[in-house]
């Protein structure tokens, strides 16, 4: 089983760039298709961005395209989630989760495991 601990959140103004780190261990991150969500205060929690094992196929949540890139270092067990030009609206709780099977998707339910989560806040 995987443990993964996210870090690199913190307060930002708009328009400025966070970079989100989800570290792995128990297992070598390579195993798992690996996704990013975020829960704003009094929201459910949605999905981000996800990115296959090899990092070939990336997928994103259509207001964050553009602004935010996933990446993988599999040699370092750690996923990446680049976040630039911040809005007021991207505020919130991200998670890393990770996926046994393959195919990147967007649905919580089909994600195995899940981080503790990191405060994102951006001030307008």
């Amino acid at each position: 089983q995987v443990q993964l601990v996210e870090s690199g959140g913190g307060l930002v103004q708009a328009g400025g760039s966070l970079r989100l780190s989800c570290a792995a261990s128990g297992r070598t991150l390579s195993m798992y298709v690996m996704g990013w969500f975020r829960q704003a205060p009094g929201k459910e929690r949605e999905f981000v961005a996800a990115i296959g094992r090899s990092a070939q196929m990336t997928y994103y949540l259509d207001s964050v395209k553009g602004r935010f890139t996933i990446s993988r270092d599999n040699a370092k067990d750690t996923a990446y989630l680049q976040m630039n030009s911040l809005d007021p609206e991207d505020t919130g709780i991200y998670y890393c989760a990770g996926r046994r099977m393959q195919g990147i998707v967007a649905a919580q339910n089909l994600y195995h495991y899940w981080g503790q989560g990191t405060q994102v806040t951006v001030s307008s």
